[in-house]
């Protein structure tokens, strides 16, 4: 199948990823882009094999190379109308120092390189966390992690070796991070004619949320399902139908603003007693 005019770009090739995919993709060229190789062979041959028409590219998103080699040939491709970007990691499956570079330096990192290809109409989506919302943190600390160039973002005192105590923290503070990240660079993709918003997923049944269920966290997180408004865990594609609605023409008023998908859990947690 030929390409599609416009270029979605998808980092994260599993779970989330893969259901964007396939709700945005639709006659665009897809640049699916994951550290994990043979995952991402896999799921460009599913692709590809559905009628999509799909590229895969490794790129490691804590590194500023590899984000920007992905950003440019998905630039030469064709208009990049879309960038969505679910590639992360979850508390128990890295370390602190891993979490801080992949989820917080990486998700900088992407906006800044696709920030400067995107095309005039097109649209950002990253992937925060409902753990960002319930993040107390200083707001001077909030207003450094927004605003510090990203060369030096792990370079500020509060992420130093020792300073954060577990991969639980550090992923609290990463994907509060991400939010007030993705509200500052709106100005900047914004000059460029283009919008970029962030999402915060609660618990998703992916395999990455499956782990974390399964986790030292994982009675807390069942307790914080079942009181919500929906009482369920969420799915990769309703991750991907506010994706759609976040990238679209009908959401062309909205940028530098995060979207809870999270079933209700933080609305219940602030709730009154019954």
């Amino acid at each position: 199948m030929g390409a599609g005019a416009d270029v979605v770009v998808i980092t994260g090739a599993g779970g989330m990823g893969s259901a964007t995919a396939r709700r945005i993709g639709t006659g665009s060229t897809v640049v699916l882009a994951d550290v994990d190789e043979q995952l991402l062979e896999r799921e460009v041959v599913a692709l590809t094999a559905i009628g999509y028409y799909a590229v895969g590219h490794p790129v490691d998103v804590s590194s500023k190379d590899s984000v920007e080699a992905l950003a440019a040939a998905a630039a030469d491709r064709g208009p990049v109308a879309a960038v969505v970007h679910t590639a992360g990691l979850s508390p128990v499956q890295a370390s602190v120092d891993a979490i801080l570079r992949v989820d917080l330096l990486g998700t900088a990192l992407v906006l800044d390189a696709f920030g400067a290809v995107v095309a005039p109409g097109g649209a950002g989506v990253c992937i925060s966390s409902m753990a960002g919302s319930m993040a107390t943190l200083d707001p001077g600390f909030e207003r450094r992690l927004a605003t510090t160039p990203t060369g030096h973002l792990l370079e500020l005192a509060e992420l130093a070796p020792g300073a954060i105590p577990d991969p639980a923290t550090a992923y609290v503070i990463a994907k509060r991070a991400n939010q007030v990240r993705v509200r500052a660079a709106s100005l900047a993709w914004g000059r460029r004619g283009a919008r970029v918003n962030s999402i915060s997923p609660g618990v998703i049944a992916t395999p990455m949320g499956s782990a974390e269920l399964d986790g030292p966290s994982g009675a807390v997180m069942q307790a914080m399902i079942a009181g919500s408004g929906t009482g369920r865990i969420g799915t990769p594609e309703d991750v991907a139908g506010v994706v759609d609605f976040l990238v679209s023409r009908a959401a062309g008023y909205v940028t530098g603003t995060d979207v809870l998908v999270d079933g209700g859990v933080v609305a219940s947690l602030h709730a009154p007693p019954s």
